[in-house]
């Protein structure tokens, strides 16, 4: 079968570095193969490894065995001629060295790791996924993907920052493509709130691109994730970036278009938000600037929200948005004492009249109202701040 070894103790050895060996099996080791066999999206594959499983799947395409397939022998036959090229171990083995080397991991579907939102895509889900970062609870925790223009106006890359950062410090993980423009505000400002991004990208992960982003990517990689479905060395590419955004929107609850022109790509990845049945939403423009054409034709003709600010998001996500408790000055002090807390570490109320700069009698009188309201929650002998699902 054109030199694959599928047995446990050769596959525990190929994925040694970018697996445990306990995690490591022949399923894995298939699924690695697949992912340099194909190119992303692979509908003929994704069949087949739904229907026989990757190693079966494997054998079944690469040595002609006999098996019960869920594709025509017609599709078989094209799909192998696109698939054989690439069978040399040889390939995924410098592949899985590169992804040693880099400190890449290989997560595959029934992985703790492992977005269970990508699952959405059935047949054109990605085999694996090849990571860096630590993506924690990332299949319970609300995401939102912020994605526009790379040649993004001030205005643009203005609303991306707040929006990403406003909602990056209140939990919700902010997923985009990290090229320049939108997408790098969005992660720069979801670093600086000391929130969580995922940037997906459309080439190796051990090749940073933009490269002119290597130092942000690194910084994403060290507070978040740095994934992509293609192997470690393989290069981005025109269609590899247009597949890459179905992942973009199916790993996100809901997807923002920022700014975009008529032509950007980031109405590729709203139209497969809106294939999925994820919430779709656009940032208005003025009506003169082409750099929102795109976002314009999201709301006219997609159905888009219009996004005017993090509460239309929040609602998008279904987090319940709530009138203010108080009026008059008590809401800017309620205000001051709610940008003292975070979402991550509880805060001791002393600590929170420092941070915000109101005596210590007035933040206690508000813990009250800001508990009531669910703004903050008690932590043992601190409060934080979470958002209402």
């Amino acid at each position: 079968m054109s030199g694959f070894d599928l047995s446990a103790d050769a596959s525990t050895a190929a994925l040694r570095g970018v697996r445990a060996a306990s995690a490591a099996s022949a399923d894995v080791y298939a699924r690695a193969v697949w992912s340099v066999l194909t190119e992303p999206g692979d509908r003929v594959a994704g069949a087949l490894i739904a229907h026989l499983g990757a190693a079966p799947a494997l054998r079944h395409a690469l040595s002609g065995a006999a098996a019960e397939s869920p594709v025509s022998p017609r599709e078989m036959a094209t799909a192998r001629e696109r698939w054989m090229p690439r069978a040399d171990p040889a390939l995924v083995a410098t592949a899985l060295e590169r992804a040693r080397r880099s400190g890449t991991r290989l997560v595959v579907p029934g992985d703790a790791e492992w977005p269970t939102r990508l699952d959405d895509l059935g047949e054109h889900a990605p085999h694996a996924l090849w990571m860096q970062g630590t993506p924690g609870d990332w299949n319970v925790t609300p995401a939102v993907a912020l994605v526009g223009a790379r040649a993004a106006t001030g205005y643009g890359e203005h609303v991306a920052a707040e929006l990403s950062a406003e909602l990056a410090g209140e939990g919700v993980t902010v997923v985009s493509g990290a090229a320049y423009g939108i997408d790098g505000a969005a992660h720069r400002a979801a670093l600086s709130a000391g929130g969580r991004t995922v940037a997906l990208l459309a080439g190796g992960v051990d090749r940073p691109y933009p490269t002119g982003h290597t130092d942000l990517l690194r910084r994403i990689a060290s507070h978040g994730v740095v994934a992509g479905e293609t192997p470690c060395g393989t290069a981005p590419s025109k269609w590899r970036f247009l597949a890459r955004n179905r992942l973009i929107a199916a790993l996100s609850d809901a997807t923002i278009i920022v700014e975009a022109g008529v032509r950007s790509g980031s109405l590729n990845t709203a139209a497969h938000a809106a294939s999925l049945g994820r919430a779709l939403g656009a940032v208005p423009g003025p009506v003169t600037s082409a750099a929102s054409a795109g976002a314009h034709r999201i709301l006219r003709e997609f159905d888009g929200v219009c996004i005017t600010g993090a509460d239309d998001v929040r609602e998008l996500l279904g987090f319940t948005v709530a009138a203010p408790v108080a009026t008059g000055s008590r809401t800017s002090e309620l205000t001051r004492l709610l940008d003292a807390a975070s979402t991550r570490v509880a805060t001791p109320a002393l600590e929170l009249a420092r941070r915000s700069g109101l005596a210590p009698a007035e933040v206690e009188a508000l813990l009250g109202l800001a508990a009531l309201s669910g703004d903050l929650l008690a932590d043992g002998d601190g409060w934080r701040r979470a958002p209402t699902r």
